[in-house]
């Protein structure tokens, strides 16, 4: 046969010639989604592995798709600078949606697709070939056709993946957020509901715990990642929050000290800070957060640093009840804010000494680094100015108190 003969007796793929073809592989359908299947399992061992996709999910994804790629292939939609219609892309879209939920990663998704064009083209050449249409051009623009589709199909798949993995982290995040706000309210009672919160925040149910309180100052996720890498160097687990205004750490101390723990944080935490003291299992966390709020709290304005509750329990008492903190600076300091500021601030140093130093008048001149005299001299000033016996043992108490809420419950110019 002459080369034009050749040429006339070889059919031109037209749009008929396509839907023909396409029909043909149609016929073939469940042969050829078995055949895609098989493919996936030896060619991308991710779907075996993970074992996230089951079986007939997998199936019946592999059949929509193939047969839309098929009708999009023979449909005369495609021409140069045409789109097929949104309706082709449903099953291209539902399954990028639920391999998403899957948590099946979307480069092996995509590379299903990527192996279905293949084979969707080698079912359209054997068809091709049984009807006559060998023209090598006639090929060629078949596997444009078929590559053209499952690129646009991939594209379908990898945005509708996008759209539910953002959803996804939305609602994870949602629901964290929920467990962690049930956790430091006191739910952690509920045996199912601290169960989801141990393994959705990765920290066993019970042993030790402590919980940090910082100012959520300049924090971001790099800051907490800083922190968790640090305690897991101590071999301290630790889950984070980032709040409003507050960046909350749950610290499973294990069998670590939590001096160490306290060493760490003062040393990577550079903004006002609480600690709890040690509380045992999720179940009391909730105390344990309070204690850390209280915590933060003994620290004055524009301190900062990390304030342990087991150092500070003097102080956490009188904030926890400010009524009583305000009736010891009433009856012992509150004379004293009326002399002129030098003069207080001199006595009320020299009182604080008094008390660190149990009463004793050398010790209190070697933090003064006064003469011994001279503290007796200011001291019978105070005794003068408030009417109060500081030579009584008894009272030292009351005024050391006394001493640390005037610090935390500052008086108002009287």
């Amino acid at each position: 046969m002459s080369e034009v003969a050749r040429r006339d007796a070889v059919q031109p793929l037209t749009p008929r010639t396509a839907e023909s073809l396409a029909g043909s592989v149609l016929l073939h359908l469940p042969a050829i989604t078995d055949a895609l299947v098989e493919t996936i399992y030896e060619q991308n061992p991710a779907y075996r592995e993970m074992d996230a996709v089951p079986l007939d999910d997998l199936w019946q994804s592999c059949h929509d798709n193939v047969a839309r790629v098929v009708q999009m292939v023979a449909g005369a939609d495609l021409r140069p600078g045409r789109s097929a219609p949104d309706e082709y892309f449903d099953a291209a879209q539902e399954t990028g949606r639920r391999r998403a939920e899957q948590r099946m990663p979307l480069d092996d998704v995509l590379r299903s697709f990527r192996l279905g064009g293949r084979l969707v083209w080698e079912a359209l050449i054997d068809e091709a070939r049984a009807q006559g249409v060998v023209d090598s051009d006639a090929l060629l623009d078949i596997a444009s056709k078929v590559w053209e589709v499952v690129d646009n199909t991939s594209s379908q798949v990898a945005a509708a993946y996008h759209t539910a993995e953002r959803q996804l982290v939305r609602a994870d995040e949602q629901r964290r957020s929920t467990l962690w706000e049930g956790l430091l309210h006191g739910r952690a009672k509920e045996r199912a509901f601290v169960q989801e919160a141990a393994t959705v925040l990765d920290v066993p149910v019970d042993g030790q715990y402590a919980v940090v309180a910082i100012d959520n100052l300049i924090d971001d996720d790099c800051t907490t990642a800083s922190l968790k890498r640090r305690l897991v160097g101590v071999r301290v687990g630790s889950a984070w929050q980032v709040r409003a205004h507050t960046v909350v750490g749950l610290l499973a101390l294990g069998a670590e000290s939590p001096d160490t723990v306290l060493r760490l944080l003062r040393d990577a935490v550079h903004a006002p800070a609480g600690l709890s003291s040690v509380v045992f299992g999720l179940a009391n966390v909730d105390a344990a957060y309070r204690q850390a709020m209280l915590a933060r709290r003994t620290l004055l304005a524009g301190q900062v640093g990390v304030a342990s509750l087991t150092e500070r329990l003097p102080e956490a008492l009188l904030l926890s009840a400010p009524e009583l903190a305000e009736q010891l600076v009433q009856s012992w300091l509150v004379p004293l804010m009326k002399v002129p500021a030098a003069e207080r601030q001199l006595l009320l140093d020299t009182l604080e000494q008094w008390v660190a130093a149990g009463g004793s008048v050398r010790r209190t001149a070697e933090l003064a680094f006064c003469h011994r005299n001279t503290v007796i001299n200011r001291l019978h000033r105070i005794h003068q100015i408030t009417g109060r016996d500081l030579t009584d043992a008894a009272f030292h108490l009351e005024l050391g108190l006394a001493l640390r809420a005037i610090h935390l419950f500052p008086p108002q110019s009287r």
